[in-house]
């Protein structure tokens, strides 16, 4: 199979970083209850295995933030130094969305920086919450400004919220993380960051949590004054301007709420390899495959659209 696919949702596990989050923290989060094995060999040999010119790489739920903002800061230095190097060593088959240690601000604004200007990063990667901050919270208004004004592409990855563990038996990705995706774009909509930063190209996971079947649901908070003055364009044309991946959803309950709110051009193809196994990544594409689509969009989900937003890549 001759690789074209660009994955926008793949991570990576910098021994450093399982090392000090542990596997306490990430293995409850998903469904085999355990961290993931991983190299970049590991991801390469897969890509290969299912198409993949490029993967753009991310850390993934639980993050960084465990309430020390220096061990945050370092970290999350750590991790984008290894992304880095990974693209380096591997030409052309990794991109990068470095990470940013919120919710320390300052710090922020530095490693923005440091990932765009001196790593030359590809975009932004961030969880849908911190303790119990959302990213629409204005506390984060500087760091969205700053990636507005660099019209930066900011990719969000779930997290599990701080404020529920409703069934603790089932793991957060299959109904938090989804949820927690809702709750991201609800507090961006309504905290004003969507309208006010209309040059980043947002990215959600797993085809934008429950947003597409909750759309008009969130729209009608627009119905009070305050809800109202925080989206002058309107709910659903912010909705509309954000980008979705495939990851655990090419299927089609998915894709037929989906396709009614966002046109094919804002789908993006990810698999959330490594924490979702490599028969899920079988699975997302040839769940794509299976739609029925025409043959110009689906090339388009599984690059051109990436292509649109990341030129950088055009050589992938």
């Amino acid at each position: 199979m001759t690789p074209h696919r660009i994955d926008v949702h793949h991570h990576i596990l910098p021994p450093d970083y399982v090392a000090a989050v542990g596997d306490a923290r990430i293995g409850p989060l998903i469904l085999s209850g355990k961290t993931p094995q991983w190299t970049p060999a590991q991801s390469i040999e897969v890509m290969d295995r299912h198409g993949i010119a490029t993967s753009l790489t991310s850390i993934s739920a639980p993050g960084l933030w465990f309430g020390d903002r220096r061990q945050t800061r370092d970290l999350g230095r750590h991790c984008n130094d290894y992304a880095a190097a990974v693209r380096r060593d591997h030409p052309g088959r990794f991109g990068i969305f470095a990470c940013l240690p919120l919710p320390d601000v300052d710090a922020c604004l530095a490693e923005i920086e440091y990932a765009l200007d001196v790593l030359k990063a590809d975009g932004i990667g961030l969880l849908t919450s911190y303790g119990e901050q959302y990213p629409g919270d204005a506390a984060f208004s500087p760091v969205f400004d700053e990636l507005n004004r660099r019209k930066a592409v900011v990719f969000f990855h779930p997290t599990a919220a701080s404020c529920c563990n409703c069934l603790p038996g089932i793991p957060a990705a299959t109904l938090e993380f989804p949820f927690d995706t809702t709750r991201a774009i609800t507090s961006l909509l309504y905290g004003g960051t969507l309208a006010r930063c209309h040059d980043i190209k947002f990215i959600f996971s797993h085809a934008g949590g429950t947003m597409p079947f909750l759309a008009e649901r969130i729209a009608r908070l627009a119905s009070r004054p305050e809800f109202k003055a925080m989206v002058p364009n309107g709910v659903v044309p912010e909705l509309r301007r954000l980008y979705v991946d495939t990851a655990l959803s090419a299927n089609s309950f998915a894709f037929k709420s989906l396709l009614e709110l966002v046109t094919i051009d804002k789908v993006l193809f990810g698999s959330d390899y490594p924490f979702a196994p490599e028969a899920t990544l079988k699975a997302t594409v040839d769940g794509l495959a299976g739609l029925n689509l025409a043959p110009d969009d689906l090339r388009a989900i599984e690059r051109d659209n990436a292509l649109a937003i990341l030129p950088g890549l055009a050589n992938s």
